[in-house]
């Protein structure tokens, strides 16, 4: 034989082969039950709100000048009372209390708290409920099956056959 012979009843055998083999079709089944296949899914989520909250301004540095200053005028006034020994403890006490009364005044007012609105935030759960596919009951020339499928399948469903000989 040829080889072009050779060649097309090669492909002939082939095709036919294969067509005889090729027993797979599509058909319809009865759906019996349909369930919604669903899990729960946690996106937590930030919620925030204001409130009024007391603020403490930043620390300032106490000043040492009002010290000194009311320290040597109480220093002054001091020496004015009394006499000897006398006038010398007057002047240390006022010295004393003239620095104390100083100090009280310049570093008062450092750091006065106040209420201000301040934004609150805190991270809570949120459960969303997220469809998973559709257990399907299905019957087909007598037999049930179960299998799982994306969508909402009705009340029948395409099936694909496949028929095989029995060796």
């Amino acid at each position: 034989m040829k080889i072009q012979t050779k060649f097309a009843v090669s492909v002939f055998t082939f095709a036919v082969s294969f067509i005889a083999q090729a027993a797979d079709f599509e058909d319809y089944a009865r759906v019996i039950s349909v369930t919604p296949q669903v899990e729960q899914v946690n996106r937590p989520r930030q919620q925030c709100w204001m409130e009024q909250a007391q603020v403490q301004p930043r620390q300032q540095q106490r000043g040492s000048g009002g010290a000194i200053l009311g320290g040597l005028a109480g220093g002054l006034i001091g020496s004015q009372v009394g006499g000897g020994n006398g006038r010398l403890a007057a002047t240390a006490v006022g010295a004393m209390a003239g620095a104390m009364v100083g100090d009280r005044v310049e570093n008062d007012n450092v750091a006065v708290a106040s209420e201000q609105p301040v934004r609150r935030c805190q991270t809570v759960d949120h459960w969303e409920t997220r469809s998973n596919g559709y257990a399907v009951t299905y019957e087909y020339r007598g037999h049930t099956y179960n299998t799982v499928v994306p969508y909402d399948p009705g009340n029948r469903m395409p099936v694909r056959v496949s028929v095989t000989p029995r060796m």
